[in-house]
């Protein structure tokens, strides 16, 4: 199914006491994933949003496998685990530069109208995108 990956270099900041990434940090990682793949595809989640749509997270699971650390070069790897319709559900990967798994994790995002907080279909401008 769609995939994406993008690599970051983990900040300062994003470390706990003992040099690790704190484990508070991975969904925002998650997060970058998921608005870069959604952006390869060729949408852009702030025009989603403009166009009435909103992606609460609905579930999160996390395996952290080892340590990410400060100034690592990580990949995230984001797929699409099923075609959307009210919700949307990715896998990840976080990987480490000599390919070692750090995290798995997967999320599952609901489409709601900004307006109303209502569940919706996903829009079809985004079906469109996947079927092409």
């Amino acid at each position: 199914m769609h995939s994406h990956e993008i690599s970051i270099r983990v900040r300062y900041g994003e470390t706990d006491q003992m040099g690790l990434v704190y484990h508070g940090n991975y969904p925002q990682y998650l997060e970058l994933g998921r608005i870069e793949w959604l952006r390869a595809l060729g949408i852009s989640y702030a025009e989603m949003e403009e166009t009435g749509y909103i992606l609460p997270v609905t579930s999160i699971h996390i395996d952290y496998k080892k340590p990410a650390v400060y100034d690592q070069l990580i990949t995230i790897r984001t797929h699409l685990r099923n075609i959307p319709t009210v919700r949307i559900s990715f896998d990840y990967e976080i990987e480490s530069a000599n390919g070692e798994i750090l995290a798995t994790a997967q999320t599952d995002l609901a489409f709601l109208n900004s307006e109303t907080r209502k569940p919706v279909r996903c829009p079809e401008y985004i079906l469109k995108k996947l079927r092409d």
